[in-house]
């Protein structure tokens, strides 16, 4: 060969017959020639030893012409055009050109190939042994139509696909041979083209050749031009896209399969949508069973032995209105055989398939004969069974049907139904684990909140409670009504941030505190920065890090005095309460100071007081009654506002008007805690007030007083308790302490005796010797009394009994 001719070691068309019917180059980035084909010599005259390593632009007419042609390819892998060659003997041959761009990734160096077909190879002899009926034999399948959009000819690939030969089927339009919908559309697109001369591209889905089974067609519609350019015809070339297409469909359905499954942690609507995912596109009925108890599917031994496996109906769907299939409705409970499919499902872990006239089917009828008839009516021809199994457990089965689509479950639908089943099994036990802890925390919560609130003297009360609906569970949610001396009351409501068990279990510790700090009776502010220093304690108890806000709460600490009607509130990062005037025309949200949340530690707390006439409504809540992620927190109270105005027959008619107002239309995303109380106050009649004088005389007119009030009260026969109980209080109090003592008698539900003295110290009781000649009277006071206690104020202390009243022996 020829020196800078492509030798067989480094030319990829070495071995191909005609080679030199192609005129061939290689250009180097430079542009100079450095390979040479014997075409090229054909087609120039130019050999190559003479021409590699000439400039191409030499063998050019105009050399100016490559340098157009290299900006017209700037970021182009190719260019093509007509370029003027000079031949050897100086004469100048116009050359059809394609120049292709070599990379690196190419054969041969970074440069240029040229190519061109040598004169005359546009018809050669070889052209008249190539068949002349090439459109009847070309593997896509074709057909030509008219402007009148009547067949004129089809191969044999468009025969196949319609199962009619081109005789039969020339001068007919093609929705005369398809008789479809499809068919119709398909001969409006082509008429289309007809007229406007412009190709399309058109999808669609036909049964061919008598076929049960639809398939997917991409068809190419292109006008067909005679000599003069008039359009006289439209050839349709159709390629079958039904692999691809149901590819895409399957991807498809798992795609939906995870953003449509598990879209909440309800069980039942989980398991809905996964019946709905899969009709129609998959089956034409689907059911879920679920297990009363997720099983082990490899452990044989812990499966039932009765014969038959019990699973719950929790959803079903399908394509036909009332869903006629389904032989139990949701929520039922019933036995499946050992012997049906859907159990051996359960057993194995695996998928299980039957079709009509399979053992298996005729056993899944046999098991009952309304499912038998039911069966029959449908035409159900395939079953498919697959467990639904997460984490190593079976939780269920779905059953897949089909009776419209012709088509049985394949291998690939086995599969899909598999994929999917155990996409929905995931998120079905996350919803029974999240269910199974939300009925924990809700039983625990039950459990720690008060089932019935006391009726007090002091006020009327009535309470509502709702639990958190969706993802984010049981909150902490608490309200409580604590008895007090004096006849006063203590309302609390708080709230512990976050939800689950552990929100559940830190309520109950709070509010046990609360209760405890109740009876000690702390003024409000004191309480909640003691329950403040607990839950910082509680934090650092949990470890791991944790921040006290990790496990804060908020809390608003009310008490009321019915002697005075004065009620004394402190709040810890807690909404603020709402009163309404007893008449109802003024309600109004307390400005209470806001403390900061319990749980941050150090920061004071302040206490406001408040003149509540009688019949005033105190309304005290958690923030979820009137934050909504749709609504802000100044939206809500206006709303609370307008509710608590409108009249009510009864307090509790009130409670339930007010949730009906601020949650109207769906369960409340975080727990509401509601508590009402209308106020009360003591007639002057049963509040008697003695200034004792500082000297053990004064002993004997109190009893005196005291014997004389409880006669005008009709309490004789509580005197000499009450007298003994007086003596002592009033001779500890002049003995022990200093400045003026006061006596006070209330006439409430019991018969409450209270002495103030300015002293800070508070009597505990002791064990008195026997020789001893004191320290017997708090004893003695503790027998008389049904409860008695101390508690603090800013000028000293009061120390209070509780007596039974004799009018109200007999009651419990």
């Amino acid at each position: 060969m020829a020196q800078g001719a492509c030798g067989p070691a480094d030319d990829p068309w070495a071995d191909v017959p005609d080679e030199a019917a192609t005129a061939r180059a290689v250009l180097d980035a430079s542009g100079t020639v450095i390979r040479w084909n014997d075409g090229a010599r054909r087609l120039l005259g130019r050999d190559a030893e003479a021409t590699v390593g000439l400039p191409a632009a030499e063998l050019l007419a105009d050399p100016a012409a490559a340098s157009r042609a290299a900006l017209t390819t700037r970021g182009r892998p190719r260019w093509y055009g007509t370029l003027d060659v000079l031949h050897r003997d100086g004469r100048t041959v116009p050359v059809r050109l394609i120049a292709h761009r070599l990379t690196d990734e190419t054969w041969g160096p970074v440069g240029w190939l040229l190519v061109s077909p040598l004169a005359g190879t546009e018809a050669t002899e070889g052209d008249a042994d190539l068949p002349r009926d090439a459109f009847r034999h070309a593997p896509n399948a074709l057909a030509l139509y008219d402007t009148n959009v009547r067949l004129r000819r089809a191969n044999l690939a468009m025969e196949a696909v319609l199962g009619l030969r081109e005789d039969d089927m020339r001068g007919l339009r093609l929705s005369e041979i398809g008789g479809k919908p499809q068919s119709l559309e398909l001969e409006r697109q082509v008429r289309e083209v007809a007229v406007s001369g412009v190709p399309r591209d058109v999808r669609t889905r036909l049964r061919t050749g008598g076929e049960a089974r639809e398939h997917a067609w991409m068809g190419r519609l292109a006008p067909i031009r005679d000599p003069q350019d008039r359009l006289v015809a439209v050839a349709l070339s159709a390629v079958d896209l039904s692999v691809e297409d149901e590819a895409r469909s399957r991807l498809q359905l798992i795609n939906d399969a995870g953003t449509r499954i598990g879209t909440t942690l309800e069980v039942g609507r989980t398991a809905q949508e996964f019946a709905d995912v899969c009709v129609p596109r998959l089956a034409d009925f689907v059911s879920v069973d679920l297990l009363e108890e997720p099983r082990d599917p490899g452990s044989d031994t812990t499966w039932p032995c009765e014969g038959y496996v019990r699973l719950r109906r929790v959803a079903h769907r399908s394509v036909t209105p009332g869903t006629p299939e389904a032989m139990v409705p949701v929520g039922t409970v019933w036995d499946h055989p050992m012997a049906a499919g859907t159990v051996h499902a359960l057993l194995s872990g695996e998928p299980v398939t039957v079709h009509r006239g399979e053992p298996g089917f005729l056993a899944w009828v046999a098991q009952d004969p309304v499912r038998s008839r039911r069966a029959s009516e449908l035409g159900v021809h395939a079953i498919l069974a697959v467990p639904l199994t997460s984490r190593r457990r079976t939780l269920g089965v779905g059953l897949l049907l089909r009776y419209r689509r012709p088509e049985r479950f394949a291998s690939d639908d086995v599969l899909l139904g598999r994929e999917i089943a155990s996409r929905a099994a995931v998120s079905l036990d996350n919803a029974q684990r999240f269910t199974r802890e939300r009925d924990t925390a809700l039983a625990l919560q039950r459990s720690l909140l008060p089932r019935t609130l006391p009726q007090r003297s002091a006020v009327d009360v009535a309470h509502r409670y709702l639990a958190a609906s969706g993802h984010s569970g049981v909150g902490g949610d608490w309200f409580d009504v604590i008895a007090l001396s004096g006849a006063r009351v203590a309302l609390v409501v708080g709230d512990v941030v976050g939800h689950g068990v552990q929100a559940s279990a830190t309520m109950g510790r709070l509010r046990t505190a609360v209760r405890t700090l109740a009876d000690v009776d702390l003024p409000p502010d004191e309480l909640i920065a003691h329950l403040d220093d607990l839950v910082v304690r509680l934090a650092e108890e949990t470890g791991g890090g944790e921040s006290a806000g990790d496990i804060g709460a908020t809390c608003l600490y009310a008490v009321y005095d019915p002697v005075s009607g004065v009620c004394t509130m402190a709040r810890a990062g807690h909404p603020p309460p709402v009163v309404a005037s007893p008449d109802g025309t003024t309600v109004t949200t307390l400005e209470v100071p806001a403390g900061p949340p319990l749980g941050l530690g150090g920061l004071p707390f302040e206490a406001a007081e408040f003149d509540l006439p009688r019949g005033s409504v105190l309304a005290l809540f958690t923030d979820g009654l009137v934050e909504r992620r749709d609504r802000d927190v100044d939206a809500g109270y206006r709303a609370l506002h307008t509710a608590l105005a409108r009249p009510a027959a009864t307090l509790d008619d009130r409670c339930a008007a007010v949730l009906d107002a601020l949650l109207p239309d769906e369960p409340p995303t975080d727990d509401v805690a509601l508590l009402m109380a209308t106020t009360r106050v003591l007639d002057e009649a049963n509040v008697i007030t003695w200034d004792v004088p500082h000297e053990p005389s004064a002993c004997a007119t109190a009893r005196r007083d005291v014997a004389e009030q409880l006669d005008r009260w009709g309490l004789s026969e509580a005197a000499f308790t009450t007298e003994l109980v007086v003596t002592e209080l009033l001779t500890n109090a002049i003995r022990h302490a200093t400045g003026p003592v006061t006596l006070r008698l209330i006439l409430d539900d019991t018969l409450i005796c209270e002495v103030s003295d300015t002293s800070a110290t508070s009597p505990h009781m002791r064990r008195a010797g026997g020789f001893d000649e004191g320290g017997r009277g708090l004893m003695l006071v503790a027998q008389l009394a049904q409860r008695w206690g101390t508690r603090h104020s800013p000028t000293g202390k009061t120390i209070w009994t509780e007596q039974q009243r004799p009018d109200r022996a007999g009651e419990s």
